[in-house]
């Protein structure tokens, strides 16, 4: 009776411990700064409010915000992009919705998708200019920053003769597509819980009965939606192993067929169209618009995705360690002000966690590539 044949094992298949699988995980840093974070507020914080239904409200929207712009920052950085007019790009959409629907008096949903037109293009723009003219994208995007933050001062100075124009609100009353992203859902079901007495309610004046939250705000919705939209099509997509493969190594996918320019140009429009979601948002909340709305964003979501694990060099990256880079954004910066703690101390941490990230993911890039 002849032997059982016994498997060949290939001497290039290296066997990769739980560990190791573990450790090279994109997420694993968000995942353990969330865990550190909600764990030190928890005890620095714990009756201060931060965990009751408004407290919860305020961090998770402020997260939200981040998370929003982190999600295009991220699907572009893995495709071995950068974009730096994201915060411009912000305070120039809200500068146009306002410009178009109160100014020039256009139906507010019209302002709108005219808005995200024009935003689009100008990140179409910035994506064929870096892979037409081989510039990188870090100083073709810069310019870009300048360029729409110069835009948001000059054309409200020139049409109101002010940088700050209000009655966005008024103009967006009734509107079908301002809906979208002003205003909450579920208002039935939290006033259950605050008849129920799960969550609190006012106690007195004009508001009496009421509970503390009304509903969950749009900007978090909008959240949610991109992150799931965005985690679908890097994980589940032929797209998203193009975007993988052209941050990997732009030539070597061409060599394999992937359209690399096309998605890096796609990947600078989803980016654009991101802040333009934030910025519609913002202009929907505050009623207003001003020039020096957007400032640092951009620089805010890079760290928040690199947070995430995702690595400067392209090619890795996870929406999901993005979303959890931005949730922590959200929780430091709301748990500072729940713990008396100096507000200036943010930056201070953000500094801090931004080299933590990069030593890690620099760690974690050497044990992929099997670098010493």
């Amino acid at each position: 009776m002849a032997d059982t044949p016994q498997a060949v094992i290939d001497e290039r298949v290296k066997d990769v411990s739980p560990w190791r699988k573990a450790l090279i995980r994109p997420e694993l840093g968000g995942i353990i700064g969330t865990v550190a974070v909600f764990t030190f507020f928890a005890l620095l914080a714990h009756d201060s409010g931060m965990f009751n239904a408004q407290g919860i409200l305020n961090w998770s929207t402020v997260s939200a915000q981040f998370m929003i712009i982190a999600v295009g920052a991220c699907l572009l950085m893995i495709a071995g992009e950068f974009d730096l007019s994201v915060g411009s790009m912000i305070g120039f959409a809200g500068m146009m919705i306002a410009i178009f629907g109160v100014t020039l008096g256009w139906p507010m949903w019209i302002a709108i998708l005219v808005t995200f037109a024009i935003c689009m293009a100008f990140g179409a723009l910035n994506g064929v200019i870096v892979v037409r003219t081989g510039l990188p994208s870090f100083i073709v995007t810069l310019a870009t920053l300048f360029i729409l933050r110069g835009f948001t001062i000059f054309i409200p100075q020139t049409l109101e003769r002010k940088t700050i124009i209000g009655g966005i609100r008024e103009a967006a009353e009734g509107d079908w597509l301002a809906a979208l992203f002003g205003g909450t859902i579920g208002r039935p079901f939290f006033q259950w819980l605050g008849d129920a007495g799960v969550i609190g309610v006012f106690d007195r004046g004009n508001r009496a009965g009421e509970p503390v939250v009304n509903g969950v705000p749009m900007l978090i919705i909008w959240a949610f939606v991109l992150i799931v939209f965005g985690h679908i099509l890097l994980t589940r997509t032929r797209f998203g192993n193009w975007i993988f493969a052209a941050g990997g190594d732009a030539q070597a996918a061409r060599y394999a067929g992937v359209p690399v320019d096309r998605v890096k140009i796609l990947m600078f429009v989803f980016t654009a169209f991101c802040a333009t979601v934030f910025a519609t948002c913002q202009v929907m909340e505050f009623g207003s618009a001003g020039a020096d709305r957007g400032l640092l964003k951009e620089f805010e979501a890079i760290i928040a995705v690199v947070i995430g694990g995702a690595l400067l060099t392209g090619g890795y990256g996870s929406v999901i360690g993005a979303a959890l880079g931005a949730l922590i954004f959200g929780v430091v910066q709301q748990g500072l002000f729940f713990a008396n703690v100096e507000s200036s101390l943010f930056r201070v941490f953000l500094g801090v966690i931004l080299l933590l990230a990069v030593i890690l993911n620099t760690y974690i890039r050497r044990i992929i590539t099997g670098e010493r």
